[in-house]
């Protein structure tokens, strides 16, 4: 009889259902795969540097080649993080120094003549730093003669106050890399060639060892501003302390990244403008055509931080407690929601990515009466913006309030983006 009972009671217990997640265990999951997916890209930008050394000790063709593709592998884990912004003031105040765009390249370096010169909006459009040993800045002259990731990053990243004079981060790298993609809506993308870093005979473009000094201070500063973030979700630091002090609000950070990062800056920013637009310059990787993928891997960060788990890029996972077990104890039906449109915009994003990897380039995807390319783009646009709904009433039911969730006019009102 006692067995029976012990047995009974044991049955019980095993059918019981599991408890929910707590919030302070789910963000916890969220400060972890903060450190990882900051922790990589910092991992992959080092790699990027030690190709970048390589190339600019024996610049050739391979050896550019190389370069290029650490700078397409570093991009992986980096857009997977972008989840982590908007919610977070420690990251929102930093990613400007790593991931501005778009930009007005001919800042940095030679540019083709029908890129034009200086315009009433930025006086430093076609200063070419590399071409230069002073610039005129804020009406003074800035001695540019060294070439330091001190001298990009306090001075020249966003001189005059204007966004477009983007001097630091991945996209002043990747023109570096690959050069003006003059291709328009046509195939291809940049096509620097390895000579313009040649050291003296040989050297095209001019100030071949300035452009290497350029692509060298521009990646160690890279490299310092990731180790700076990788810090500060490492256990002890600022960011990890700041989210997990106060679950219920970590929470809301989580929810209000994914939102924003889904709807305003993604689908409208990023992807609705330059498709109303039909222009390349509105592309997120313009030089390397990398866009897609930038695209991609944002989708697969959003849904990261839903499901609270990561993939490294050595195939490891990391993974905890997650919003959707949080979501799920609330309302199932919400959660089963929120997951169907995760999925089914991860659907249109490897169809898109499919046919850019298939040949046609999301260049040619913008190009007008491209019906093809259009319907690609904006099945990517109508999921991002049916999950970002889901994601407000995810934070309905967690009782978050209202959600500050980023907008864009492209999406909330496109007649202006052409005023």
């Amino acid at each position: 009889m006692t067995r029976l009972l012990a047995s009974t009671a044991l049955a019980a217990i095993l059918c019981q259902p599991a408890l929910a997640a707590e919030p302070s265990d789910v963000v916890a999951t969220y400060a972890d795969i903060g450190a990882a997916v900051y922790g990589d890209s910092l991992t992959t930008a080092q790699a990027l540097q030690v190709a970048v050394d390589a190339f600019l000790a024996a610049p050739s063709d391979e050896t550019l080649a190389a370069a290029k593709t650490a700078w397409l592998a570093a991009r992986v884990p980096y857009q997977q993080s972008e989840a982590f912004r908007f919610g977070n003031p420690i990251v929102d105040d930093w990613e400007g120094r790593v991931n501005s765009w778009p930009l007005d390249e001919g800042l940095i370096d030679y540019v083709d003549a029908a890129y034009g010169g200086e315009t009433e909006e930025n006086p430093l459009a076609a200063a070419n730093i590399i071409g230069s040993t002073v610039l005129k800045i804020g009406g003074k002259d800035v001695d540019v003669t060294v070439i330091t990731p001190e001298l990009i990053g306090g001075t020249l990243h966003g001189a005059d106050g204007i966004d477009a004079n983007v001097a630091a981060g991945y996209h002043a790298i990747e023109f570096l890399l690959w050069g003006q993609d003059l291709n328009g809506t046509g195939p291809g993308a940049g096509n620097r060639p390895y000579t313009d870093y040649v050291q003296g005979e040989g050297c095209t473009g001019g100030n071949c060892d300035r452009r290497a000094a350029y692509l060298k201070a521009a990646t160690d500063l890279l490299v310092a501003d990731l180790a700076e973030m990788a810090a500060n979700w490492a256990p002890g630091g600022a960011a990890r302390a700041a989210v997990t002090a106060d679950p219920q609000a970590g929470v809301k950070a989580m929810i209000t990244g994914m939102g924003s990062l889904s709807y305003g800056e993604l689908a409208g920013e990023r992807i609705k403008l330059g498709l109303l637009l039909n222009d390349p310059e509105e592309e997120h990787d313009c030089f390397s055509d990398n866009t897609y993928n930038s695209h991609y891997y944002d989708g697969v960060g959003i849904r990261n931080v839903y499901l609270g788990s990561y993939t490294r890029p050595d195939g490891s996972v990391v993974a905890g407690p997650s919003l959707s077990e949080l979501v799920a104890a609330a309302d199932p039906a919400v959660d089963a929601a929120v997951k169907e449109k995760l999925d089914a915009t991860m659907a249109a994003m490897t169809a898109l990515k499919a046919k850019a990897e298939a040949g046609m380039a999301y260049d040619e995807m913008l190009a007008p009466g491209n019906a093809e390319g259009d319907a690609l783009i904006m099945a990517v646009v109508d999921g991002l913006v049916a999950q970002t709904r889901e994601i407000e009433r995810a934070a309905k039911v967690l009782n978050l309030g209202e959600l500050a969730v980023e907008g864009s006019d492209s999406l909330d009102n496109p007649n202006a983006v052409f005023q």
